[in-house]
This record gives C-alpha cells, structure tokens and sequence, in this order.
C-alpha cells in the first residue's frame, strides 16, 4: 500500500486568483510563467497572470527572498521604464528521486533546473523487502552528505517510483514465496520516510516515467501522447489533453493491453515486448540469460533471437499504440527502454515499421519518436514531480505555449 507522507495542494488554475487565501495559488502560477517565459519582466508576469502589478511585485520579492527566482541585467532602451528579466533559479530547489524495479533500485538527486547532481543504480534478481529499504537509505544518505548546506536546506523531499502493486505480481520475477507477503504488509512510503527522515510522495513508475518525457519535450509540448518504457516489463504513461494520465496510481497500464501472439491467441503486451520476454526466447533457444542491467549486455552474442524479439516487441507496441488512440487523440507515442540506445532505435524502427503495414479507418497512425531518458525515466520523473507538485501552477499546460 503507498500513501503520501506530504500532500500537495493542487490549483487547477493557470492563472493567478486576486483573492484572499489563494497566495500559494498565485505564487505557483507566478513562477510558472517565469519558467516558461525566461526573461519576462514584472509587467509581463502580471499581463500573462492577470493579477494586479502590486500583487505581482510582492509575490516576485517573496520568491526572490526565498531563492526560487533570480533577476538578471536590466534592460534599457525600450519605451517607459528599463525592465528587469526574471528567471527561474535553476539552484532554487533539489529533489531526490527512487526508483524501485523488479531488477534494480535507481537514487538520484537533481536541481530545479533539472539536472542530475549524482545518481547510484543497483541491480538484482528481485527486490527483496528484508534489504532493500536499508539500502537505499544507505544511498540517500550518502547523497545527502555530498550535499552542501544551502542544498539540503532546499532539499524539497522524496519522490518514489515503484510498480502499482508489488506484492502481488513479485512472484512474475521468481521471488521465493514469502516475499509477496512481505511486499503486501508495507507501507513503502512510510517506511522509506521513517528511513530518510525525509517527506516522500509515491508515483506508479510508467507515470514518473512519463512524466520525464513530458519535461525533455521541446516547446511546443504535445498535448497528448502514450508513453512505453521497456523493462523487466512495460511500463506506461498517458498525457491527455495537456495532463499526465494518473488516476489513483495504475492508469495507463498500456502493458496489461490485450494483443495477438504470433499464433492468433490473446496475450498481453508486458509478455511480448519485455526483457522479460526476450529472457523466455533465450531459454527456448538453448542460449544464456545474461544477469546485470541490460545495458551492459553482449547483445550482438544473443542473435538471432534479439531481432527475432525486435520485431514481435515492435509489432506488439504499433498494435497498442493503434488501439490507445483510437479512445484518446494522440499526437505522438514515445518509445524508451532500459537498453543501449542503438537497441532502442531498432525497436523504434521495428514500431514504426508494423504501424505503416496496420491498417487506419478514421484517422491516421501517430508518429512514433524515442524517448530522452533511457533507464532514469522513473527516478527522474519521480524527482521532477516533487518539484512541480511543491513549487509550480497544478495546470501544466502553460508548458505548451
């Protein structure tokens, strides 16, 4: 069971609210706009906010003091008074991101700017709950001590990745038998902020995942898109109309999806386009299940069954990606995974490859691209949400424009 040992408040506004009890409203959707308008004046802030020039003065110099935005040089020669460019602090606040596998943890810790201040990654068999919390406060506090003190007076708290529902589905990865009892009695946030003495706010992998995607994007950011992470077994996210897909934590299970195998019989896309499925292929084969992070796999050693598994994982992923936007508009779908990139690009391929051969009726396929993040997505994303639910406007589609 996850619960959030912080909860946020969330504004659904992106504009700010003149109005009595709503400062931490208006405060959020100030510093979105300086983030997604690096360089604007306070009178830009208050025309795109449409709070008053006062208002929006007060909540600048609070932000200020508090070391979430910085003003650079001012700018002369323009008609009226010279201006003054805002932007964000990229120092102003760090956050620390798990990830929690069925093959390995991941603990990093990044800036407000987005990057990556120190990283640590783990592999195992599975996750065993007699340990692994011991661990990785281990990791948290030896990135806490290569910290200085104005960071870890920022320190903003832990976001956690983890898949929905650990205790029951451990078993998928040859965990003894005591272990899903043991998953099903903890409460992983809980535990993790007894263990780091630090806030911790649980998100479902895929999301995280997705999450991070939607960061690395480039202006103007798609509204809509599906997510696939390739891993231990697929993991999946969904932004709709300009919102990452949450629900109450096991939305947008894309791998649950219900395909064809290649004899005409249901199976779903978590048992085709996985590691996990590729480990099967290797056993069938007669050939070694190589242990470790697949990133450092002698992949040129397991052919032909890798690009035997390229093509039914491709066929597989162009099949829901076809059936996710026939129920939501999607302007593209992002391919990732926990490989070497030139893997990840022959399964790009291979998708792209099946969606052109898939017939359409009502409206095209979606470009498919590959992701930005590779095997961090989650920890990252699962950092960047601290950030954005703590500091920024709930509304993210001001990210868009």
């Amino acid at each position: 069971m996850q619960k959030n040992s912080e909860t946020a408040e969330f504004n659904p506004l992106s504009r700010g609210v003149a109005q009595s009890g709503v400062r931490i409203t208006n405060e959020r959707a100030v510093l979105t706009l300086i983030t997604v308008n690096p360089g604007a004046s306070n009178a830009d802030v208050a025309r795109l906010s449409g709070l008053g020039p006062q208002t929006t003065s007060r909540i600048i110099a609070e932000l200020e003091s508090r070391g979430l935005v910085m003003r650079g040089d001012v700018l002369r020669g323009r008609r009226g008074q010279p201006a003054t460019p805002l932007f964000l602090n990229p120092q102003g606040a760090v956050s620390i991101g798990i990830e929690i596998g069925w093959r390995h943890y991941e603990v990093l810790v990044l800036e407000m700017s987005g990057k990556t201040l120190a990283s640590v990654r783990r592999s195992y068999l599975w996750p065993d709950a007699r340990t692994i919390f011991a661990d990785i406060a281990a990791e948290v506090a030896t990135i806490k001590s290569g910290l200085t003190d104005l960071q870890r007076a920022r320190l903003a708290g832990i976001g956690l990745a983890t898949p929905s529902k650990i205790g029951r589905n451990i078993g998928l990865v040859q965990a003894p038998d005591d272990q899903a009892a043991l998953w099903g009695e903890i409460d992983l946030v809980a535990r993790i902020a007894a263990d780091t003495g630090l806030p911790v706010q649980w998100f479902n992998d895929g999301n995280a995942a997705c999450w991070a995607e939607v960061i690395a994007q480039t202006s103007p950011r798609p509204q809509g898109f599906a997510y696939f992470q390739i891993g231990t077994f697929v993991g999946a996210g969904l932004v709709a109309n300009g919102e990452l897909w949450e629900g109450n934590g096991h939305a947008a299970n894309l791998g649950s999806m219900l395909i064809a195998d290649a004899q005409g019989k249901p199976t779903f896309v978590h048992l085709v386009a996985s590691i996990t499925a590729l480990q099967a292929q290797l056993t069938a084969a007669g050939m070694a299940v190589p242990g470790g992070s697949p990133f450092n796999w002698d992949w040129n050693a397991m052919e032909p069954v890798v690009t035997q598994w390229l093509d039914s994982a491709g066929l597989a992923l162009a099949n829901a990606i076809v059936n996710t936007h026939a129920v939501l508009e999607l302007d593209k779908s992002i391919i990732d995974g926990v490989m070497p990139r030139p893997i990840v690009e022959r399964l790009l391929e291979r998708v792209q490859h099946h969606l052109a051969t898939l017939p359409t009726l009502t409206a095209d396929h979606p470009p498919v691209e590959m992701g930005h993040l590779g095997a961090s997505a989650a920890a990252n994303g699962a950092a960047q949400l601290v950030l954005f639910q703590r500091f920024f406007s709930r509304a993210w589609k001001l990210f868009s424009t």
